[in-house]
Parts: structure tokens; sequence; C-alpha cells
């Protein structure tokens, strides 16, 4: 519904590049671009130390004892965040609370594995940023809010019975079950605020808000700064947690958990009720406009390659069958 309308002006944007592939040129620092088969742990040092949550890779099968004690030198402690270095849309990020936890999750998931200290701030959004090569400064053309389920407790009803007579909440009654099982059957007290998920994507339950009224130049200066010092990225989405937005819009306060590349998406684009279908259509024309031109510009000044649509379909088929492998894992 939001890409079909479109392909005849990627192909157009193609015919004029001479090339099935101009947009992996768009981000050399990023493998193929950021096309989702990049290393998220890769990519996340990229962003300069003070602005990036601690992290660490584990590969397949370590000693554990060695886990444990690379999360003491890097001071990463419980709750903490692990997540498959290749993934997107939430496939198995999870907070975990203590240690017999997180080595079950290791043993379980044979993958190249992120272990990132949970970021304990109050907000969280997507901001899309993109810069010309040539050009000082860059635009912000999307920034999405993220609103957490919640429920309300009343002193009466069990959390189960809470989510269940909620219309969005029982949507995800399976995931909720599974989070909460251990407090599922208690009643929170009156008035407590129970959020339902720390993970901040539409198959974990959260709801994106049109934020681009709150787009500034006080804010696009902030991430002007903070891109001089991504060198090799030009585009994409920055996925970040922040307590105040008059912090984040001075650059004072806030934590990137990803940058996303070629395959980001303007997601302010999926509020319906601050935005239209219409408009969406052009949002993503319009994305994939600068998409283009910061591609050519890499390609034909910097001399950047475009990778053959052979190497990238062949990604493309890897990046598939591994998913393929994710969702087995998971059930």
């Amino acid at each position: 519904m939001f890409y079909v309308p479109n392909l005849p002006y990627a192909f157009y944007l193609a015919l004029k590049a001479r090339s099935l592939t101009f947009f992996t040129a768009a981000n050399p620092a990023i493998k193929s671009s950021g096309n989702g088969t990049e290393s998220k742990y890769k990519t996340i040092q990229l962003v300069p130390e003070k602005y990036r949550p601690k992290s660490v890779l584990v590969k397949p099968n370590s000693n554990f004892d060695n886990v444990v004690k690379e999360l003491l030198q890097n001071k990463i402690t419980y709750p903490l965040i692990a997540k498959p270095d290749i993934g997107f849309r939430g496939l198995l990020v999870k907070k975990i609370y203590s240690e017999v936890e997180l080595k079950k999750y290791l043993e379980k998931y044979p993958l190249d594995i992120i272990i990132q200290e949970f970021l304990d701030y109050e907000n969280e959004c997507g901001i899309f940023y993109h810069r010309l090569p040539n050009s000082k400064t860059g635009k912000i053309t999307s920034l999405t809010l993220k609103q957490f389920i919640t429920v309300t407790g009343n002193g009466i009803n069990t959390l189960e019975e809470l989510i269940l007579t909620d219309e969005r909440a029982k949507l995800y009654i399976d995931l909720f079950k599974d989070i909460h099982q251990e407090t599922l059957y208690k009643v929170p007290s009156k008035d407590k605020i129970v959020k339902l998920t720390a993970i901040g994507n539409h198959s974990k339950g959260t709801q994106f808000i049109n934020g681009n009224h709150l787009i500034s130049e006080k804010l696009e200066a902030t991430f002007d700064e903070l891109n001089k010092n991504i060198e090799g990225w030009y585009y994409g989405r920055i996925d970040l947690k922040y307590n105040t937005f008059e912090n984040l819009e001075n650059g004072s306060d806030f934590k990137v958990i990803e940058i996303n590349g070629i395959i980001a998406e303007p997601t302010h684009i999926y509020d319906s009720e601050n935005y239209s279908y219409f408009k969406a259509l052009k949002s993503i024309r319009n994305h994939w406009k600068n998409l283009f031109e910061i591609s050519s510009i890499n390609h034909s000044e910097k001399k950047t390659p475009y990778i053959s649509p052979f190497v990238f379909l062949k990604e493309m088929f890897q990046l598939k069958g591994y998913v393929s492998n994710i969702k087995k894992l998971n059930t």
C-alpha cells in the first residue's frame, strides 16, 4: 500500500542513475549503506561514545563466564537489553533482568548477540536526517514520537484483566503474558501506571506519533553536529532515548539506540490520526529523491561504487534465510 504505488518513481530514479542499486552509495561507512544485512554493533560504534549505550558483542556459544566478565568490565548491569546483531522490527529484542535469564537467552539463540545497557530514559523517538555530502548542513525530514502501551491500576483488577479490557493492549496479550508472567495475576495499586513494554517497536505494541511539528533549526543544528562526527553516514533514521525534548534539542542529554540506513522509514507516516495516506506516499517519494541525490554525489564526486544488483540480491536472499532462521528459533 505504501510502496507499490511509488515503484514507477523508483525505476525512474534508477534509470536516471543508470543503476538499479544506486542507493547503495548513500552511506559508505555502513555495509551496503544499511540494507538490513549490516552489523548493528559495528554501526553503533560509529556514534561518538558519549551518545551511545555501553554495548558488547557476544558470539554464538561463547563461554558464559567470559561474557559475565566482559559485562563487568564494561559496567553493564541488570536489567539490560539483548538483541541480534542483525535484525529489525524488534525480533528477539528482550529486556533481561538476571544472569540466569541471560544465560538461557544466549543458549536459546546461538547468534551474534548485542548486550546493551538498559537506558532508563523517559522518552523515545525516531529522527530521520539526511545531508548532501557536499553540504555542511542537513535536514530532518521526519520525527516520530513513540508512545508505549500502558495500563492504569484500579486496585481491583489483575494486570491480565487490565490488559484484556484495553482496546490496544489486548491485541498483544500473548506478548505481554510472556513479558509480565511473574506479575500477570497481581493487582496493581490504584492509579499505578504499568508500562507493558520497554521496546519501542510497532511489533511490541508501541504507537508511532507524528512529531514533525517539533522539528526546529536548533534540533537540526544538533544533528548537524552529530552527523559531522559520524563520517560516512548521510541518510537514515536515528532511534534515540531522551528525558526532555529541550535537552534533546540542545544536544545535552540523549543516547542513540541505533542508526538505520537506506531501509529506514520516515515512521511518522504510520500515524493514521495525524497523517494521511496520500501525504505518506509523497513523503516516501521525497525521501527517495534525497537518497538519489546523496548517492549520486557520493558516486560521482567521492567515487563510491554502486553495489552490483547480483551482490545486492544475494545479500537480500541471505537476509531472508537469516530472518527465517530467527523466526524458527523464536518458536
